[in-house]
């Protein structure tokens, strides 16, 4: 699967090609060129995802880069004043939220082609100062990112939701999973991938830090874990259960930031799914719109 950037060339209205240039429309980070169809008189501008913006995409996406990546909104905020974005912190936090709503119901129906081994783990994670649990499913493969939950509890939660939604976004069930010996991730295998068809699945739950192969360990869940560990720092910890915040963490972790496990891969890329385009925030914040 390939997502190109979105490029316009005919009227959104009646799709002629028959269309002028119609001025420029003058935002406060950039001028953004209008058109008119000459067939059916519509005037537009051609700024997929970004319509109504004040400012132009570039600001946004390279928000997006910044605060994923290590920065805390206000320090985005002052970087982007490097760039001729005057702009404050709210404003950069309004921009995640809306984004990654976009991107993550666009992310989540795409299906990656992830290998047959998964791995689930969970880390605490502070939310209004109180302690919660963000439990993750992880292809051991190619390093996808595949689901996600934030429970209140680590042992009395039932992780068959995180499982179900696993198995709906990937499309199929892991032939091995890969856990610590919580008894959540048992009674959730056994109700949501535990079948008597063959091949059937299998769960290894013993694992320790220091084992022998990558089944006996569960090393690459733990990287995630300090991704959002380093995170948390810069955050200063996390203010509502259902914050944006960590779906904008997965998705960066999957189709934005390279991986030296996969050789300068992104997760979707070792799934089969490539971005084009300089800016791949841009070219997926674009499909997402498109297909909203």
């Amino acid at each position: 699967m390939v997502l190109e950037p979105i490029t316009i060339t005919g009227c959104p209205v009646c799709d002629s090609q028959n269309i002028k240039k119609d001025g420029i429309r003058h935002n406060k980070s950039g001028d953004l060129q209008r058109y008119q169809c000459l067939e059916c008189g519509k005037k537009f501008s051609v700024n997929m995802g970004f319509e109504k913006m004040k400012h132009n995409p570039k600001a946004v996406t390279t928000a997006m880069q910044l605060y994923f990546s290590s920065e805390s909104f206000r320090n985005t905020m002052r970087s982007l004043e490097f760039i001729g974005t005057d702009v404050n912190y709210q404003t950069v936090a309004n921009w995640i939220e809306k984004y990654t709503g976009i991107m993550k119901t666009y992310a989540d129906n795409i299906k990656p082609n992830v290998g047959q081994t998964w791995r689930a783990d969970e880390v605490y994670v502070k939310i209004k100062g109180d302690m919660k649990y963000l439990f993750a499913l992880m292809d051991d493969e190619t390093r996808y990112w595949i689901a996600q939950e934030v429970a209140d509890s680590k042992y009395k939660h039932n992780a068959r939701k995180l499982f179900s939604m696993g198995g709906e976004i990937a499309g199929k069930r892991p032939e091995t999973l890969i856990t610590d010996g919580l008894p959540a991730y048992r009674d959730a295998f056994n109700k949501e991938f535990y079948t008597n068809n063959k091949p059937q699945s299998q769960h290894i739950n013993a694992i320790k830090l220091t084992g022998h192969g990558n089944t006996a360990n569960n090393n690459k869940m733990k990287r995630i874990n300090g991704e959002i560990r380093d995170r948390e720092k810069v955050m200063r910890g996390l203010k509502i259960k259902e914050t944006p915040i960590l779906h904008g963490m997965q998705i960066y972790h999957n189709f934005i930031k390279p991986h030296d496990g996969l050789a300068g891969k992104t997760p979707s890329e070792a799934c089969g799914i490539e971005l084009k385009g300089n800016d791949k925030w841009l070219t997926l914040i674009q499909n997402a719109s498109l297909n909203k």
